[in-house]
């Protein structure tokens, strides 16, 4: 009887030696002597590390097999940065360059062997290759997405031979490898700078890939503006570009730059250009965990380079939690245009939130909006601001400030639909309007955009303590604070962790988080005012009668005059499209606490 052919899906890595026939002819043995060394030493022990095996050995190339398409890419790129390093000090002309293809596929196994269409498209990606590069397919591509942040280049549709339809090839390029932090398997314990200052960081000599070697100016000319930019951000601490430029072309990982510089963020990135066109992609790692923070790539002419800059710096800002106070004002601002103002009103809205934060940020999209009607980022801000005002109690007309919201949000999603933005805005108003289930899923689009939008992140965690379960809430909250730990908004954060935890009765718990709310915010009345509950029921009258007076005196005047009031807005108003089980345990633990705590029922 006919046994059924075997089959498996697998990734395939086809990797072959450019130039190989001409290496030999200029020198046979001493070609086949380094071929087999790097294999020994390199390649070999990287297929191993990623958990490949050798399929077989071609005599200049070789067929390898992994169980995960992510586990083949790294190794890929691993061995082809190490041989970057090995060969730096070798002539151009008699260096050992590996071209690398890699396919996903369905292959046929026989005897140790595989074959099939998934085989015959890694090796034609592999020929397409540049010396030192690698190509993937479309399928590769998609499977790796999201989880490695190397810069691969769409190269279009591609006919091949033997391979019935066109394949869709993405590259990297041997520079751009070269720049890529290194990989290891299992990864290392992160290890921590010994004195790194709280907000420090080292921004490395981005890469020229334009194919014009003579623009390595303009790279480099970028890598020396975003240093001084970021140096004259309040409380940074930034190496010099002669120190940072000593790593150009050093195959170091982000651990060991952070261990050798004294610094906790690492920036990097690359410079493309072609005539007056600029592409430029960056690169923000946390030193210590070699975790990517954050990534964006940017277009533009040459007339926009200042203006692409300010963006990036702004970014980095925001992710390391920055104020932007100097953000814009080491520019010439006698007439300050919509970008200006909006980036006014984003500083302002990194303060802890108070009226007077609030005033400021609203006057300044005002003023955005006023110059730019159409600003799908000055409505969403604005709008956002308007929410967030309301929720947080600081507005004796919440009414007429949802209804302005709303209409803000409608116009920036009707102009922009995918606006990141505009849809993190959306949520708020739905959330205000006590439409739960859809602010989450508007947050989620969010989410899918940048995944790690923390507000957005944050914003999930909070509708849930209102539609359950509570518990789900405080991972929500915690992924929020591991993200950005040094956030403006992080005393919100730590509150809600305290409010799931106070509505599940873990009062020591909903008191540690309070109090660190408190603490990060101390102009908050509502962490106050949950702060006197909790003391009340632990019978610290003394405490509980001194955190409501607080509460009073930061509030608008009479919100905690009596119970009766209180229950108007705050997290009670807040709960709106709350499950009434939730809505009654917050009726038990804040106002029936706040009794003990002395306040009157009218």
């Amino acid at each position: 009887m006919k046994q059924p052919i075997e089959r498996k899906l697998a990734a395939i890595l086809a990797a072959d030696v450019a130039g190989y026939s001409r290496l030999m002819g200029e020198d046979e043995e001493g070609t086949h002597e380094r071929l087999k060394a790097h294999l020994r030493e390199l390649v070999d022990p990287k297929i191993n590390e990623h958990r490949g095996r050798t399929v077989k050995n071609t005599g200049d190339g070789m067929l390898v097999e992994f169980p995960s398409v992510v586990d083949a890419v790294r190794c890929a790129v691993a061995v082809q940065r190490e041989m970057a390093r090995h060969n730096a000090d070798v002539p151009t002309e008699a260096r050992i360059e590996f071209r690398v293809g890699i396919n996903l596929g369905d292959v046929i196994v026989e005897e140790g062997d595989i074959f099939g269409d998934g085989v015959n498209v890694a090796a034609r990606l592999e020929a397409l290759a540049e010396p030192g590069g690698i190509c993937i397919s479309r399928v590769v591509r998609d499977q790796i997405r999201d989880k490695l942040p190397y810069p691969f280049e769409d190269r279009g549709e591609q006919s091949v031979k033997n391979i019935a339809r066109p394949v869709r090839v993405y590259a990297m390029r041997l520079e751009a490898i070269a720049d890529l932090p290194a990989t290891r398997l299992p990864p290392a314990t992160p290890i921590p700078p010994a004195v790194a200052p709280r907000l420090s960081i080292v921004v490395l000599p981005f890469a020229n890939l334009s194919n014009d070697p003579d623009q390595q100016y303009f790279a480099d000319g970028i890598t020396e503006d975003l240093t001084t930019d970021l140096s004259r951000l309040a409380g940074m601490f930034v190496i010099s570009r002669n120190t940072a430029f000593t790593y150009r072309n050093r195959p170091l990982d982000t651990k060991q730059i952070g261990r050798e510089l004294g610094v906790r963020y690492v920036l990097e990135g690359s410079v493309r250009r072609l005539g007056n066109h600029i592409r430029i992609n960056s690169q923000l790692i946390d030193a210590e965990t070699d975790a990517h923070l954050w990534a964006e790539r940017f277009d533009g002419d040459a007339g926009d380079l200042f203006a692409l800059q300010d963006e990036i710096t702004s970014r980095i800002a925001v992710a390391l939690n920055l104020e932007l106070v100097a953000a814009e004002a080491v520019r010439p601002t006698e007439h300050p245009d919509a970008l200006d103002y909006i980036l006014r009103g984003r500083a302002a809205r990194l303060r802890p939130n108070s009226r007077e934060v609030y005033a400021e940020a609203i006057g300044l999209f005002e003023h955005a909006l006023a110059l730019d009607p159409q600003s799908v980022e000055a409505q969403s801000r604005l709008a956002s601001c308007l929410v967030n005002r309301v929720l947080d109690g600081m507005t004796s007309s919440a009414a007429d400030e949802i209804a302005r919201a709303e209409g803000l949000v409608d116009r920036a999603l009707a102009i922009s639909p995918r606006s990141l933005l505009a849809h993190l805005a959306k949520g708020d108003v739905l959330r205000v309007q006590g439409r739960l289930d859809d602010a989450i899923s508007e947050y989620e689009t969010v989410l899918a955009f940048d995944r790690n939008q923390v507000g957005a992140l944050a914003a999930i965690g909070r509708c849930k303590i209102f539609i359950g379960p509570i518990a789900d809430a405080i991972p929500a909250q915690e992924q929020a604070i591991r993200l950005s730990p040094r956030d403006p908004m992080i005393g919100f954060w730590y509150f809600r962790i305290g409010e799931a935890h106070q509505l599940q009765s873990h009062i020591d718990e909903a008191i540690l988080w309070f109090e660190r709310a408190r603490n990060a915010n101390p102009g908050m009345h509502f962490f106050h005012a949950h702060l006197a509950s909790a003391y009340a029921l632990k019978g610290e009258t003394e405490r509980s009668a001194a955190a409501l007076a607080e509460a009073r005196k930061l509030a608008i005047e009479g919100t905690y005059s009596s119970i009766a009031r209180l229950g108007l807005w705050g997290s009670l108003s807040q709960s709106r499209g709350a499950r009434p089980e939730i809505r009654a345990l917050f009726q038990s633990h804040l106002l029936r606490r706040l009794r003990k705590a002395g306040m009157p029922e009218e």
